[in-house]
């Protein structure tokens, strides 16, 4: 199991939304925050970030800016601007690729703003370790992959063709995990700590992978440390230092967040999901649920399932 790709699998409760914004000069655009991770591509044209805090950010085509937590940030022409809300209500969601239009005498900006349907109220470490924003500015022979996949985006909203919402939405998936492994990549080994670091450390990344792997294994500890050849102080003591958590509470976590996404995404019965999470019978796992989300996991499918509302995902306490 990849343990990137299997933690992003779990902790996204959607599909992202994806929008096209083009801005003519003057123009200024408010984001208020949202219950997720934001982005931007820059298709062509430049323009200005205003974070909640720090100085304004400088973006030209092929740019890419990530905020993790959905901050509330201002986007412009020039900094100075009076800004107007985004209203997602708003927004032409006639196609899959929604659209926003401002009109102006000056110049033309193209961009690519959209969310990822991430539970930030809950962060996973993935996610809490991560800098408020991230930017990944368009330099040449840099993160190839990832300048790949923004120069199809591009190209594909500069000339539609049929299939272009396809495979927007496509690139728009792979562009999460694409930013977080060049974003990894930037870090100064001296630097890499958390988890960026656990992704690699000889003794945490493997036990992340076990369980990762089989969550309803009957880890512990010790066994948990005997992958790694320490005892199970030292490999206690490891584990905590890296991912910011005993190794134990991450399981937990772990089981909950899969058993959430089975009970929303799938009809799979209570006592198979307790089985696949680790417990012993389906009385223990409603208990640990409720523990964990406040409510028996029957009434929590059920809830989910009423209201259209997306599943929780990790530490949901």
């Amino acid at each position: 199991m990849d343990i990137l790709s299997n933690t992003l699998e779990v902790l996204r409760t959607g599909r992202p939304m994806v929008t096209r914004t083009d801005a003519h000069a003057p123009w200024a655009l408010k984001f208020q925050p949202i219950s997720g991770a934001g982005f931007h591509v820059v298709v062509e044209g430049r323009c200005h970030l205003l974070p909640p805090h720090g100085q304004p950010l400088a973006l030209r085509p092929g740019d890419i800016v990530f905020l993790r937590r959905g901050s509330g940030h201002t986007l412009c022409d020039v900094p100075g601007r009076e800004p107007v809300d985004f209203v997602p209500e708003r927004v032409d969601r006639s196609s899959p690729i929604g659209q926003v239009t401002m009109d102006g005498p000056g110049p033309h900006t193209v961009l690519v703003c959209g969310a990822y349907a991430i539970d930030i109220d809950r962060p996973h470490p993935l996610f809490s370790d991560l800098p408020e924003v991230i930017h990944l500015p368009a330099i040449p022979g840099r993160h190839p992959v990832l300048r790949s996949a923004v120069d199809q985006l591009c190209a594909e909203f500069h000339a539609r063709q049929p299939g272009s919402e396809a495979v927007v939405t496509a690139l728009i998936d792979l562009l999460l995990l694409y930013i977080l492994r060049s974003w990894y990549a930037e870090l100064p080994k001296e630097q890499t700590r958390g988890w960026a670091a656990a992704l690699t450390d000889p003794v945490v990344a493997p036990a992340l992978k076990a369980i990762h792997d089989d969550p309803g294994h009957p880890w512990t500890v010790e066994s948990l440390g005997t992958r790694a050849g320490l005892s199970r102080a030292a490999f206690a003591r490891r584990f905590a230092s890296v991912v910011g958590e005993p190794p134990l509470t991450y399981l937990t976590n772990w089981r909950m967040a899969t058993a959430a996404r089975l009970l929303y995404q799938s009809p799979t019965p209570l006592s198979t999901i307790a089985q696949h999470t680790g417990y012993t019978s389906e009385f223990a796992f409603a208990k640990a649920f409720k523990r964990h989300f406040g409510s028996p996991p029957g009434a929590y499918r059920k809830q989910i399932k009423s209201a259209g509302d997306e599943p929780r995902g990790y530490n949901s306490r």
